[in-house]
């Protein structure tokens, strides 16, 4: 593309081939061929924004959206992470407690979670467990056992609160690459009604769904298996049966469809970790934690685990040195219907010379 200054240089010499004489640099003429220039480059630059639009492989934003649209295809949505926060009181209640729908509960971090229902600590009980959600959307919210800490109002007689697992499920809002990658997956792989691209990509259509793997002919010519994961694992029984019923009402022609849950493959993780020079070692120890409960989703469907990639994550985890890792003791292969989830995690510091 043409800067100001080319586009002022062809006026300035396109005005001298045709009246003979030069323009000063200081003269009004100048100034104004300048100022057209300026007009000139912004058109430029304009025209091409506009072509970078007109095309999947290059737009962006709400333009991107636009051509997914036309593959019917939608961004995802950033998603809440979901779990349950124990409520404690500091001995046993004399009477009932009523933690109200909505309190909540911060990490260290200050990660926020509110609960989704009212909950009763009753007479005689020492704690009750309570459904929450991240107040926030996004990743973030997909914290370690143990990481939420304290409230933000505590009610009445309730002295601390924990959540006994993690919380997962949160999910980010998809960046045009990753839409991209979907809309030009459309093209490459046309879903004509009955190929697996097909059913694929009504799969993906829900949003709950992270990933998918369509097994034909799994129980027999004419069977075609759908296997779905969201992004906190398995998916539950509702969205199987949502599913169930969207792909009977348009599957082919004497063709039996299925829709499941995948088998899960549980992969424990051992690894030591050296910290960087100034670095607190619990620290860093909680963020290759999150890093990892944070990988292991259910993006992971049908995709083996490699040590090589375990070894990356937690070697790019901020404030890692070095690590070594001593379990999974090779890589975990996995099967198209399988998942991969995280099973005991242990992460210490390395402290040998």
């Amino acid at each position: 593309m043409k800067t100001v200054e080319e586009l002022y240089q062809e006026m300035a010499s396109a005005f001298a081939e045709e009246t003979g004489a030069q323009v000063s640099v200081n003269g009004d003429l100048a100034v104004r061929l300048y100022a057209v220039a300026a007009q000139l480059y912004t058109l430029y630059v304009q025209g091409e924004w506009v072509v970078r639009q007109c095309f999947p492989q290059t737009a962006e934003g709400e333009y991107l959206d636009r051509h997914a649209q036309l593959r019917g295809l939608e961004r995802k949505q950033a998603e809440r992470a979901e779990g349950t926060v124990r409520f404690s009181a500091g001995s046993a209640a004399g009477s009932d407690l009523t933690i109200p729908e909505g309190t909540v509960c911060m990490t260290a971090g200050q990660v926020r979670f509110e609960t989704t229902q009212a909950g009763v600590l009753e007479a005689g009980e020492t704690s009750v467990d309570i459904p929450a959600r991240a107040v926030e959307p996004g990743l973030a919210g997909n914290v370690a056992a143990g990481a939420i800490v304290t409230m933000a109002v505590p009610p009445v007689g309730i002295a601390q609160c924990l959540n006994p697992e993690g919380f997962s499920g949160g999910a980010d809002q998809e960046g045009d690459e990753e839409l991209r990658a979907r809309v030009l997956e459309s093209f490459r792989r046309l879903p004509n009604g009955a190929n697996a691209a097909y059913y694929e990509q009504e799969a993906m259509s829900f949003p709950e769904v992270a990933a998918v793997q369509v097994l034909p002919r799994s129980r027999g010519v004419g069977t075609v298996d759908v296997v779905v994961a969201t992004p906190g694992g398995v998916p539950d029984e509702d969205l199987l049966e949502e599913l169930e019923e969207y792909f009977q009402a348009r599957r082919e022609i004497a063709v039996d469809v299925g829709v499941l849950a995948p088998e899960t493959v549980t992969v424990p993780v051992t690894a030591k970790v050296r910290c960087a020079p100034g670095q607190d070692a619990q620290t860093v120890i909680q963020r290759v934690k999150d890093r990892l409960q944070t990988w292991f989703s259910g993006e992971l469907l049908g995709q083996d685990v490699l040590l090589a990639r375990l070894n990356s994550l937690i070697f790019e985890t901020d404030g890692v040195a070095n690590c070594a890792l001593t379990a999974p003791a090779a890589d975990v292969a996995v099967e198209r219907d399988q998942l991969p989830v995280l099973g005991t995690l242990t992460v210490e510091e390395w402290t040998e010379a």
